[in-house]
This record gives structure tokens, sequence and C-alpha cells, in this order.
């Protein structure tokens, strides 16, 4: 059973790769296209928005076939989707602002999709620092939870800083959306069939402890 799980992890980890060796492969022929620096910060950015979709896939796959090994990958994948998004802005620094930081604050300050890009890539940041074991317990299960629901916000606006990005081809960043948004009802959806699920229970018990006591006073 083990060797099965790793060889799944190891199997995963290099399929999360294979985006990384077809863009610099990409690169290095000359298949990007007449701006490729343009190219290659756009397409690390939309496998990082890709990432965090597959991630947020995981637990609807799971309430919906009952196979509970997904949530394994979770957290790779969760990590991957940061490692793209680090990349993408990297080379944005680098690239496309050579590191300049007072070009840089201007651009976050005055560029609308921007300003959206750079927040989402922050929110990021705690979740990934947080993805630890360690950390779960520190924060303690509840409060790692609530800060976790941060991803719904990150993936709402990632799609909005790609939809503002893109001069063409708008359907695909509506799409990411329409799929966010899909995501996101479910996860509310699930929350409150959770609380009326144990509220029934509460108030089943309670009606049974309360005739219980009663019957046991005659």
């Amino acid at each position: 059973m083990r060797k099965n799980v790793a060889g799944l992890n190891i199997l995963v980890f290099s399929i999360s790769l294979l985006p990384l060796f077809w863009l610099s492969y990409a690169l290095i022929s000359d298949q990007l296209g007449a701006n490729p620096i343009e190219a290659i910060t756009r397409d690390t950015g939309v496998w990082a928005l890709r990432f965090i979709m597959v991630t947020l896939f995981i637990s609807p796959l799971r309430k919906l076939t009952g196979i509970n090994e997904f949530i394994r990958f979770r957290r790779m994948l969760g990590l991957f989707a940061f490692f793209y998004a680090s990349l993408h802005m990297l080379l944005y620094f680098g690239l496309d602002q050579f590191f300049d930081l007072h070009e840089i604050w201007l651009d976050i300050v005055k560029r609308p999709f921007i300003t959206i890009g750079f927040i989402s890539f922050i929110l990021l940041i705690p979740l990934t620092i947080t993805s630890t074991d360690k950390m779960i317990k520190r924060l303690g299960g509840r409060r790692w939870k609530k800060l976790h629901y941060l991803i719904y916000l990150i993936v709402v606006l990632s799609c909005v800083h790609f939809y503002m990005l893109v001069k063409q081809d708008k359907p695909e960043p509506l799409i990411y959306l329409l799929i966010a948004i899909l995501l996101l009802g479910f996860r509310v959806f699930s929350q409150r069939r959770r609380h009326q699920v144990a509220e029934a229970n509460f108030i089943g018990f309670y009606g049974f402890f309360s005739v219980f006591n009663f019957s046991t006073r005659f």
C-alpha cells in the first residue's frame, strides 16, 4: 500500500512539472511567439491558476466519489500552485521590470490588474507557510480552516486579474471565473448542509433526552 502511495506521489509530482518543462522547451525552441517574455510570464500565471483550480476540485471530487485518497495530493498541488505563481512574479519582476523596485511599485499602484494579481499572490503566501502538519497543529484545526478559506478569494481575484490582462481570448478567463464561482457555491452549500445536519442531530438528541427524562419521572 505504501509503495502504491509513494508511486502515485511521484506520478503527481512528475505531471505537475510538465508545464515547466514544456515552457522551458518552448522558450528555447522559439515557440512562444513574437514576445516570448510576455508569453512565458502569462503562461506561468495561468498554470498557477489551473493548479489552484485543481486543488479546489479535490474536496468536491472526494465527496462525490467517496474516494478519500484524493486528499493526499491536495497539499502537493497547492504547493505547485504557489511554485508557478512565484515563477510568474519572478519573471514579471526580473524580465519585465528588471527588479526596479520603484517601477514595480508604480506599476502595482497605477495598473489595477497588477494590483489585483499582487494582492492574490500576497494572500497565497500565508497559505503556503501554514500548509505543514506542524503549522496545522500550532494554529488549531478551526483557525487553520478559516485561514485557508482565503483560497476562494484568491482564485476569484486571480480570475479577475487574468480577465483584465488578456486583450483577446476573453472566454478563457470567464470560464475559469465561472468554475471558481461554482466551486465557491459548492463549498457554501456543503457548509450549510453540514450545519443543518448537525442542528437536526442536536434537536433529535435533545428531544429524545427530554422524552426519556420525562418518562423516568413517571
